[in-house]
């Protein structure tokens, strides 16, 4: 007889939300050897929050294509998102949700946008420089996000994107909230919604 795995501890969603805040001060660690301040660019203002929720829809249709795609390799992120988070993360509530979310924008784009886009454009330098930095920046982006192949490609293409619209409007705040507000969506989805079909 196979043994059945415990269930998930209730003090999961404190470690997740401790995790993603740990990169947030890891991002200030990192910042401090390489001579860059990972909320410089951060400037709080309604039209950069405005800006930062209408960037989540092009990501909100992405996760909807992922979960009404018959294509196998997107067939297998849900399903690994599914075996993997509802277990998780099935017994949060959702302001837990909300916390874990918040967080992990904030100290994801700390790290990969206020830091490492930032460090390596400025050791590059000029228009290139912004360039290789932006595909720098969002190829360990996908590498922190190797679920699946797929799941590496997509979070590249989610890191060059936030990393644009980083670039084009010059405020963290940006993609820090289509971050976060992606991930939110994106939890209670999998972890409200789908657990009940």
């Amino acid at each position: 007889m196979a043994e059945e795995a415990p269930p998930p501890s209730d003090h999961f969603p404190v470690v997740a939300a401790a995790f993603e805040g740990a990169l947030a001060v890891s991002a200030v660690g990192l910042g401090w050897l390489v001579g860059q301040r990972p909320l410089a660019t951060l400037g709080w203002d309604w039209s950069a929050a405005g800006w930062g929720i209408a960037a989540t829809l092009p990501l909100l249709a992405m996760l909807w294509v992922c979960v009404k795609s018959p294509w196998r390799p997107l067939r297998r992120i849900v399903e690994v998102l599914d075996e993997s988070i509802v277990p998780l993360l099935g017994h949060c509530r959702v302001i837990d949700l909300a916390v874990i979310a918040a967080l992990a924008g904030l100290g994801e784009e700390m790290l990969f946008r206020g830091v490492v886009q930032t460090a390596i454009g400025g050791w590059v330098g000029g228009e290139a420089g912004q360039w290789i930095a932006l595909a720098a920046a969002a190829g360990l982006f996908a590498l922190a996000h190797s679920i699946t192949v797929m799941y590496l490609v997509l979070a590249g293409l989610i890191g060059l994107y936030l990393g644009g619209i980083w670039l084009a409007t010059g405020n963290l705040l940006v993609p820090i909230i289509a971050h976060a507000m992606y991930d939110f969506v994106a939890l209670v989805y999998f972890v409200k919604t789908r657990k009940k079909k």
